[in-house]
């Protein structure tokens, strides 16, 4: 098996923030689960709130992408560099769902993905050399909070909305796998003002990217 250096592990970063950005995947996304379902009738002003709903999990999962890898870059032990990897992989199925559903309900991704995208790039190569279970902490946070995100979501669609309702649903099953997979790991809780910190940058990526 071929063993990366620092170098290379940087040139794959790079090639995975252009393709997280741009909507390209290395490999072919799961269906959606809500592939059989029947869209339903919504009012414009409906499915404009719907997809901007949507356009916040989406940027969601571009920053999960970002943290995944930036941790990945750092992480010291070869062990955790794979699951930072593999919880990447499997975050692609939800990047794919969002956006599909984005567009089915005629609207764009956010425009600020890249600037989102190199913030908690950033963040997750902090927490990595700040050691592994701290940056598997992280991990599970990031994933709880996403959790209560997707709760808030579900309760905000639009009663009929079933397609996205069951997407977001299946997302959070997945999330909450992830973070408890990182706990199983060795990851630490974190002090209660870095949870704060997490928090409000979440609160300030959701605020604006619902209408950018």
């Amino acid at each position: 098996m071929r063993q990366y250096s620092f170098f290379d592990r940087l040139c794959l970063v790079a090639d995975s923030a252009l393709k997280t950005t741009r909507g390209i995947y290395d490999a072919k996304p799961r269906p959606t689960p809500a592939h059989d379902i029947d869209e339903s009738k919504m009012s414009y002003q409906e499915k404009r709130h719907a997809a901007s709903l949507m356009r916040i999990n989406h940027t969601g999962e571009v920053c999960a992408q970002a943290l995944y890898q930036g941790q990945a870059l750092t992480a010291k032990l070869p062990n955790v560099r794979d699951k930072m990897e593999q919880a990447a992989q499997e975050e692609v199925d939800h990047l794919a769902w969002c956006s599909e559903r984005i567009h089915e309900l005629g609207s764009r991704e956010s425009l600020l993905n890249p600037f989102w995208y190199a913030s908690s790039f950033t963040i997750g190569a902090l927490a990595g050399i700040a050691g592994d279970k701290w940056s598997l902490g992280f991990v599970a946070e990031t994933e709880y909070q996403v959790c209560r995100h997707l709760d808030d979501h579900l309760e905000k669609l639009p009663i009929q909305d079933s397609k996205s309702r069951v997407i977001l649903q299946q997302m959070r099953e997945e999330e909450l796998k992830h973070a408890t997979t990182a706990l199983e790991h060795g990851g630490a809780e974190l002090p209660k003002p870095i949870k704060g910190a997490m928090g409000l940058m979440s609160k300030m990526m959701t605020s604006s990217v619902y209408y950018i």
